[in-house]
């Protein structure tokens, strides 16, 4: 480690113990709160299952990670636990936890689990370093392109109770990591517009920049607050993700943490700021390099027939995240497939019922963001979008973006809840999994050096009985499938969409992400998949890397790997009553491009399997954040020939 990276790592003590001394005391809230912001207080509603069936199906549902952090604040959480009459809300989840004896995890120690994934595969790396049974989940993985040493991380974590958003470091390719989150979190104690300071962070994303500097982002919000925003920290290229400050260029600006950049903040009950994702323009002929863009999905409640609308929104900054452009809604409006449940005033073709967006940057400078709609007529019968601002634009106003325009279609007519496995009532899932299957959070976009875009997600349009949401909760087999497609027009038309997983078999395939070559040559996908052994029918998962050959064009092939070096247990209200029911919205992959010929991809997922030092009586399974390094292409004789695409 250089010398600048060292005393990056002790000015992140520094800060840790400054934080504790002078910031404010959290608004915690109490056991049995409702939320006093109207957006969460219905989205608490849809996911009891206590609001009309109408509203139930066609609503578009708030983050996992955000509706967990409420269930918290409701006391939902605890009853469940105790309830259980076996584990109590003090040991595992947002528990008490604490070190177990022996416990090697320290700062920036390997742990986990490691051998080869199905024989020879990439050692399988604990990211976050705390030794408790506190949940991490919903993760991000991100390489510095002017150091592919250096990796930064994030996740939704516990460590320190409660909902916070936790982010990791590597400054050697991923092999060992430091956790920020084992200190207070960078956004810990932020203050909302209404002077109250956050109960909780969800939904963590993150970005570097062209020069190294590394920002972190999440949702902030307050249980006993009707405010809502979304914060940006920054730590600078020498630091390398090791600890974050704020991003204006104050004196003293890296032993400071606020002010933080503000995309979005309000202290208004009728509205919450939810799913954001972040993407610096890094792109070395791009004018635009450097500038920091985030999307997010803007909830509002009004007098709609599904409750609200929820429009996906920009904000951009040009200098290094200090100040962010006026938020604009980017989803638009289309007469052809936008065609109902429209909740803009005067705009009865407004795409408003969206959730999930990914913005990328290409080559040349245009954003391209995908995302969930809803505005169909037909429950479960959802559709793919896109938007663009080309690099001529500026794109701070509505008028700068073009689109929307359709990739393909989104079928959500999987089983609701409530399972027996801790599935909510008003979420679906895939039994004998009670983990929210988020078709809308879980989509990505990437785009590689010609222009060619690539997007994946994943739906239940093979599902048949009993796995549909006609025979709710449901049972195995699941047969939810992983698709794709391409265009070449910049996203003014899409190929028909291409199943990746048609020949796994009838097993569920779930919570894609992807990234695609600088060469276009491959395109980089991770899923949890079922269909290892009878993981199907006991709920097992595993991770499995899939490389499509040639991705843009009429017959692509697939290699498939399996990732995980053993199988993650189910994880249940049985077996751990406080995290049974969520494993993130979304996981990570992301393509290193050290050349064409030496890519690295780079995966990220929520793992279950229990800890193997801790003792005997705590090796439930439990929620923990684990990462993989692999050099893809591999042998194409070991491919395998796409199905024909759906028209």
């Amino acid at each position: 480690m250089n010398l600048r990276r060292q005393i990056g790592v002790l000015a992140m003590f520094v800060l840790a113990g400054a934080a504790l001394v002078v910031t404010l005391l959290p608004q915690t809230a109490g056991t049995g709160d409702r939320p006093k912001n109207n957006v969460l207080a219905h989205a608490l509603d849809v996911e009891l299952g206590s609001v009309t069936a109408h509203q139930k199906d066609y609503t578009r549902k708030l983050s996992g990670g955000t509706m967990y952090a409420v269930l918290q604040g409701a006391g939902i959480l605890d009853q469940r636990a105790d309830a259980s009459g076996g584990i109590k809300a003090g040991k595992t989840g947002y528990a008490l936890g604490g070190r177990a004896d022996g416990c090697p995890a320290t700062l920036g120690a390997t742990t986990g689990v490691t051998g080869g994934g199905g024989g020879g595969g990439p050692e399988n790396i604990r990211v976050n370093q705390d030794c408790s049974l506190r949940r991490q989940a919903e993760e991000v993985v991100v390489v510095n392109p002017t150091d592919f040493s250096n990796v930064v991380g994030g996740q939704n974590d516990s460590v320190i109770g409660f909902n916070h958003c936790g982010y990791d470091w590597s400054l050697d390719f991923g092999h060992t990591w430091g956790s920020v989150g084992t200190a207070p979190p960078p956004f810990y104690q932020e203050i909302l517009d209404d002077g109250h300071t956050a109960d909780a962070c969800s939904d963590p994303s993150a970005t570097f920049d062209h020069l190294g500097n590394a920002y972190a982002t999440g949702v902030f919000f307050g249980i006993n607050s009707p405010a809502s925003a979304i914060f940006v920290a920054k730590s600078n290229a020498a630091n390398g993700g090791t600890f974050y400050h704020t991003p204006r260029p104050l004196p003293f600006q890296e032993y400071r943490t606020t002010p933080m950049g503000r995309p979005a903040s309000d202290a208004d009950p009728d509205l919450f700021h939810d799913k954001e994702l972040m993407q610096a323009d890094t792109r070395a002929a791009s004018p635009k390099k450097g500038r920091v863009y985030v999307t997010w999905t803007r909830f509002e409640a009004n007098a709609t027939l599904v409750g609200g609308r929820s429009p996906i929104f920009f904000s951009q900054s040009r200098d290094g995240g200090a100040t962010w452009s006026r938020a604009v809604i980017i989803s638009g409006a289309a007469g052809s497939f936008c065609t109902v449940f429209s909740g803009t005033p005067d705009s009865p073709n407004a795409c408003d019922q969206d959730q999930g967006s990914h913005p990328v940057v290409g080559p040349d400078g245009t954003i391209y963001v995908v995302f969930g709609n809803g505005n169909t007529p037909e429950f479960g019968i959802n559709q793919v979008l896109m938007v663009r601002c080309p690099v001529a634009k500026q794109c701070d106003t509505e008028t700068d973006w073009e689109g929307p325009f359709r990739v393909g279609s989104l079928i959500g007519t999987h089983p609701f809840g409530p399972n027996p496995q801790g599935c909510p009532a008003g979420r679906q899932c895939l039994p004998p999994n009670g983990y929210r299957v988020p078709e809308f959070t879980s989509m990505s976009i990437s785009v590689d050096s010609k222009g060619r875009l690539y997007a994946v997600w994943a739906d239940h349009r093979n599902g048949k009985p009993p796995c549909t949401f006609a025979t709710s909760p449901g049972a195995p087999p699941c047969n939810h499938d992983v698709f794709y497609a391409y265009s070449l027009d910049r996203g003014t038309t899409w190929s028909p969409t291409f199943n990746v997983t048609a020949s796994l078999g009838e097993t569920a395939q779930w919570q894609p992400w992807s990234d695609v070559t600088g060469d276009g040559k491959y395109l980089e996908l991770a899923f949890y998949d079922r269909q290892y052994g009878d993981c199907e029918f006991t709920g097992c998962n595993d991770i499995t890397h899939a490389t499509i050959f040639d991705p843009a064009t009429s017959t692509p092939t697939a290699k498939f790997d399996k990732i995980t070096t053993s199988s993650m247990p189910n994880l249940t209200r049985e077996n751990n009553p406080v995290q049974a029911g969520f494993l993130g919205d979304y996981m990570w992959v992301e393509v290193s491009r050290h050349n064409f010929a030496q890519d690295r991809t780079h995966i990220a997922w929520a793992d279950t399997r229990p800890l193997p030092y801790r003792p005997a009586h705590q090796q439930q399974p439990e929620e923990d954040i684990y990462y993989a390094r692999t050099v893809h292409h591999g042998s194409p004789g070991a491919t395998k020939v796409l199905p024909s695409p759906i028209q």
